[in-house]
Order: C-alpha cells, then structure tokens, then sequence
C-alpha cells in the first residue's frame, strides 16, 4: 500500500502541473498566431512627409534630380531611390545624397521625355525598421506608364514573420533572463538551488541568444529583398554588421556571454555555499551542547556569512550592468534613439525595461517555485513578502517611464484614439491594469501566507538526523524513519550466530558455513530495511505535497500567480507589436503631409467675386498662382465684369497670411499687363500651410473692397 500512494499523488500533481503549462503554451501559441495572421508588412516609423516634385504634380520643365524628405534620418543604400520614366527605364544616376536635414536627393539624367514619371524608395528608418512607397510626378502632361505602382511589401512574408517571432522570443528571453536572477538574488536565494528555478533562467538567456543570432541573419533580407533565400547571404550579413541595429545585436550577444559566466557563478559557486550554510546551520544545531567547540562554530559562520554577502553583492552589482546594457541594446537601436529628447529617452527606455523584466521575469520565477519546486525546498512566505515589494517598485517604475514614453510617442489625444499606434498603447494600458489588479489579489493571498507545517516538521527532522549522523538530505530521512522503526534483524541470522558460538567442538568447516550465512542474512536485511526507509521518504513527500496543495492561502496564491503569467503572456505580444508600429505622432505628421499634398498639387486657381458698392463695382477676380509651392511663384490677376468681360481697374493688391503660424500679410503688387489683366513674378512663399489670400480692387477713386480666400499652398 506504501508504495501505490507516493506515485499516485506524485501523478496527480504532475499531471496538474503539466495541464497549467500546456494551457499558457496554448495562449502563447494562440497569442503569435494572432499577431502573425493580423500583421502584415513592419509599420514604417520614419514617413514620407514631402517630395519635390510633390506626388501627382504636373512640372513644365523636366526637374534636374528628386528630393525626398522624411519625418525623421533614414539610412540608404545605393538602389534605395529610384526614378521610372513611362516606359520603366531608370532615368535616375542610381546614388543617392544627403541634402541635409531629413532630405535626401537623386539627380535625373538630362533630356527626360514628356510623361508620367515613377519615384519608389526603400530605406531604413533611425530606429532600425524600414521603409518603402511609392509615387508619381508628370512632365508636361500625364501619359500612360507600363509601371506598376505598388507598394513593395518591405518588412512583411516569411522573412517578416520569422523577425517578428525573433523579436518576441528576444523579449521573453530577456524578461525570464533578468527577471528570474533578479528574484533569487532579491527575493529567494535558497532558490539558486532548486533545479526548476535553474531551468528557467537558464532558458531565457537560451531563448535571447538563439532569436538574437536568428535576427542577426535575418535583418539582410528583412530589410531588403525579403527572400528566404538571402537569409544566409554573407554579404549582407558584412552589410548589417556596419549599420546601427547590427552593431546593436553584436553588442547584445557579448553582454550575454558574460551573462552565461554570470549564471555559472549564480548556480555554481552562489548555490553551493548556500547549501554549505544550510548544511552547517543543521550541523552547529546538533552540536549546540559542545561548549568547547562553540566558539569556533561561531567564529566560522561569521565568515561565512560575511563571504556570502560579498558574492551576493558582487552579483548583484555584475547582473545589474549586464542587464543594464542588454536593456540599453533595444534602447540606442530602436523608438527611444530617435525623435525628440532622444537623450533623455534611452535611458527611460532601460528602466522601463528593466522594471519590466523584474516584474513579469520574477512573477515567472515565483509561478515557477509554486508549481515546481520540490516538497522540501518549497519557497517560504518571507520571500514571496520580498518580491511583493519589489514588485511594487517595479509597476511604480514602469508608470513614470511609461506615461513619459506615452507622451514622446503618441504626441496629442487625436493620436491616442486615431492611430494603430495610439490603439494598441490604449489595450496595453488595459492589460497592465489588469494585470495590477490580479497582483493586488496574489498581495492579499501573500498576506495570509503562512510557512507549511509540513516544511518545519521537514526541517526539524533534517537538523535532528544532521547532528546525529551529518550526513544528506536523503540520509537524513533514512535516519529519521529507523529512530522510529527500529530494524529488525532476521532471526536465522540470530540463530547462525547463536549456533556458530554453541558448536565449538565442530569442524573448521561448518564454522566457516556458518559465518557465511550470517553474513548474508545481515546484508539482506540491511536492504530490506534501506527499501523500506525510501518508500517511507517517498510516502513522507506524498504527504506533505497534499499538505501543501490543502493550505488555502498558497492554493489562491498559485491561481493568482497563474493568472498574472496569462496576462503577462498577451501583455508581452502586445508591447511587441508596439514596438513595430509607427509611433502616432510621426503617423499624425504623414497624414497631414498627405493630406496637403492631395489637396495642393500643381498651379493654384481661385474665384473671388466682390462688389466696391459704387456704380458698375461688381465683378470676379482670378488668383492664379504656378507651381504653388514654397519659395518662388509665379502669381496671376484676371478681373471680370459679372458678364465675363475684362474689367479694366485702377488698381488690384494682393496679400499673403498663415495664421497658423504668424506670418503675414505678406503684400504683393501685381503689374498691369492688360486690359483686366495683372501680373507678378517671384512671389516667395515661405513655407508651406492653409494660407489666407486677401484681394484689394480699387474700382474708382473712392470704390474700394477686400476679399479674402483660404487655401493650401506647398
């Protein structure tokens, strides 16, 4: 019967365990699905906000080179800008060039043809994600073109959704990495020990170096042609290894080699002295009544104690800059090195990060010490206490540098609501409260824990094993359980015995047959009683596993805990697909950039009807203004009679306002040229904007009117 329950309990809990994991592996796999099957193509994080010649204008002359600028600096390649004329010929001189700023240029080949021209462009933009698109420009006239115009699907197919996976298996790594060194350090040192605990930190730094190299490789044809093929292209590999996310990846695997010496040293070395002292506290409690050996005792854990705190300083201080500079290898490559206050961005951008791995990476850590753990090193209700607080510390840390990356990102509260962007921070924000709000559960279940009564029986049974015998954990219970069941000894091997004193006159030969048996009996038995001192252990941990599972308190912590490790699954494929969208505030500048552009292209026409209120002071005049962009325009007057004949005037003004930014009235005087007919060359537009026109018609010497018409120019 003693042998049945032990593997039927061990069973039933294994079997719980298992289910829980399978259950959060299925939510993890459900989560990448969804983002794989919802996300197409990286969002770009640098747009295109202007051109020139702008999208769909119609030029007289053909331009000399094509100018791109862009919401922020981009990095290109020699094929990164090209130009098509109608029939699909490059006509550009394949270069492009810095021509400062955020602009960038290419020059055109001279004697280009009359027609609609194609301007596509492939760039990676500050922050290591990249760009495409496309437009078109007309000399002349629009013409058929046998050019496609698509946007190249940079970013996205096979290659796209192996890099998006990489970088979800990076950020898991890393928060299991960080965050479950961080909980033994500071939370549950005797868990340097446990085995699970092992595993799972020693899985995130596998996890972050694996996606790490895969990304390496990946970012050639990620960034480029997208082909599987270029995967392991060694020239592009060379080409990544110069730019600024390559030389990120680089860095990001040396600090996670002396991570691994960081780990050897935290489970190696760390782990054995903290058994050591566990060891000798168990050996100094069963000698206690020694006063001759007392002081000794007391002198060498002294040192010892003071040498564990030294290595535990020490790692501390050598995983705080490791992790320190793992964290600062997204923050320098990727949305906190560009954009405004850059400076101080990258450095709020590793403390989100690090509160992030403490948090969620230590919530891992604790669901696995509650789950996993084994019966005798189960953690205690003191260090669960530890990681609450800094658990605490950490959400206290993420809100401040979240709310600030919040507002660097997403700009203004149209933002917040109308962009994927905006969106997506809006159910992350959801899911942290969430999230917080199951955490406040777990604190309440923290605060009814209570050590297992089990775990000190445990424990006072190995000390008392320890001082007699000073042997192992294992010893130690055999020992307990023979103080409680004597072993008995077989009786043929009392009577061999017994027969073997009784019989002296006998023979050499029986005696020697009788020491023999005697012998063999006494082995048997000893073995019998060993089989009997494991199934007595094994039944001992079944117990005390029930005991455990039957304490309250620790039942709904493990479901709390459970709980958070499923949010923070989704949470984490959330902030993922964050980090490859384009922030709101650079979406919020395209939109507008395009808008302007749809709204504004090519010569700029307005109708303005006014009446001076004297005899014959009702008429129409025409602005007319070519190519209506910023810097040098040529400006045009028609004045009409309602009947559409000229209307000969003294005088006609023109001026200039944006309000909007507090330029202006910028006057023009127009020269007559004829009949009705006013003319100015060189009239300078600033910038770009929605500009006021003012018209002033002068109809005799006291008939005079303004008129006044918004519109887009640049």
């Amino acid at each position: 019967m003693t042998q049945a329950i032990a593997p039927r309990a061990a069973a039933t809990t294994t079997g719980g365990v298992a289910s829980r994991v399978r259950a959060l592996l299925l939510l993890l796999l459900a989560v990448i699905g969804a983002v794989l099957a919802g996300a197409a193509p990286a969002s770009a994080h640098a747009a295109l906000t202007g051109s020139d010649p702008q999208q769909g204008a119609v030029v007289g002359r053909a331009p000399t080179q094509v100018s791109l600028t862009f919401s922020e600096k981009v990095a290109m390649s020699d094929d990164s800008v090209r130009v098509l004329d109608p029939k699909g010929k490059r006509v550009d001189t394949g270069k492009a060039t810095d021509l400062g700023g955020t602009t960038y240029g290419v020059k055109l080949h001279s004697g280009l043809p009359d027609g609609t021209f194609t301007v596509t462009y492939q760039v990676v933009s500050a922050d290591s994600h990249p760009v495409s698109g496309a437009f078109t420009f007309s000399v002349g006239a629009p013409s058929q073109t046998s050019v496609a115009l698509s946007d190249p699907a940079v970013g996205g197919g096979v290659v796209g959704a192996l890099y998006g996976v990489g970088r979800y298996v990076s950020y898991a790594g890393f928060i299991l990495l960080v965050g479950g060194a961080a909980f033994v350090l500071a939370c549950w040192q005797r868990g340097a020990g446990v085995r699970p605990v092992q595993r799972l930190v020693v899985s995130g730094w596998l996890a972050l170096t694996g996606a790490t190299l895969a990304l390496l490789l990946l970012r050639g044809s990620y960034v480029g042609s997208g082909k599987v093929g270029d995967i392991f292209d060694l020239t592009l590999l060379g080409q990544v290894l110069q730019t600024k996310a390559g030389a990120a990846l680089v860095s990001r695997l040396l600090l996670l080699a002396a991570g691994a010496l960081f780990i050897a040293v935290l489970f190696g070395a760390y782990a054995r002295r903290d058994e050591a002292d566990a060891t000798d506290e168990g050996d100094a409690s069963g000698r206690s009544d020694a006063s001759d050996k007392g002081d000794g005792s007391d002198k060498s854990g002294v040192d010892a104690d003071a040498e564990k705190r030294d290595l535990t300083f020490g790692l501390a201080i050598g995983g705080a800059v490791v992790a320190a500079g793992l964290a600062a290898s997204w923050a320098m490559a990727e949305h906190a090195s560009t954009g405004i206050q850059a400076g101080l961005a990258m450095p709020v951008d590793v403390l989100h990060l690090l509160a992030v791995a403490v948090w969620l990476g230590g919530l891992s850590a604790l669901l696995v010490a509650l789950f996993r753990a084994p019966a005798e090193t189960q953690i205690d209700a003191a260090a669960v206490r530890r990681f609450s607080r800094l658990a605490l510390g950490s959400v206290t840390v993420l809100a401040a540098t979240g709310i600030y990356q919040s507002w660097r990102q997403v700009g203004s509260w149209s933002a917040l609501t109308g962009t994927w962007y905006g969106q997506l921070l809006l159910i992350k924000i959801g899911l942290v409260a969430v999230l917080v709000g199951i955490a406040w559960i777990s604190r309440r279940w923290t605060a009814q824990l209570s050590e297992a009564p089990q775990a000190k029986a445990l424990a006072t049974a190995g000390a008392k094993a320890g001082a007699g015998t000073g042997t192992t954990a294992g010893a130690t219970a055999l020992a307990e359980l023979r103080t409680k069941q004597p072993t008995k000894v077989p009786a043929n091997s009392r009577d061999s015995s017994s027969g073997g004193s009784d019989s002296r006159n006998a023979d050499s030969r029986d005696s020697n047959s009788g020491h023999s048996n005697s012998r063999d009996s006494h082995s048997a038995g000893s073995r019998r009683a060993a089989q009997l001192a494991r199934q007595q252990t094994a039944v001992a941990i079944a117990r005390q596993k029930r005991l455990r599972d039957a304490d309250p308190a620790r039942a709904g912590l493990r479901r709390s805990v459970l709980a958070e490790a499923g949010v923070a699954v989704v949470l984490l494929a959330v902030t993922t697909v964050l980090t490859s969208t384009e922030p709101g505030r650079t979406e919020e500048a395209a939109k507008q950039a395009t808008s302007s552009s749809s709204q504004r292209s090519g010569p700029l026409s307005l109708k303005l009807p006014f009446d001076t209120g004297g005899q014959d002071g009702k008429g129409t005049a025409e602005v007319t203004l070519a190519p209506a962009r910023v810097g040098g325009n040529e400006m045009h007057v028609y004045v009409e009679r309602p009947n559409g004949k000229a209307f000969d005037i003294p005088e006609v003004k023109v001026a200039f306002t944006l309000k909007a930014k507090k330029i202006g009235p910028l006057p023009v005087t127009p020269d007559r040229i004829a009949t009705g007919h006013w003319s100015a060359i060189g009239v300078q537009i600033p910038m770009a904007g929605d500009w006021e026109i003012a018209v002033t018609v002068r109809t005799s010497d006291i008939d005079q009117t303004t008129v006044t018409k918004n519109a887009k120019i640049g």
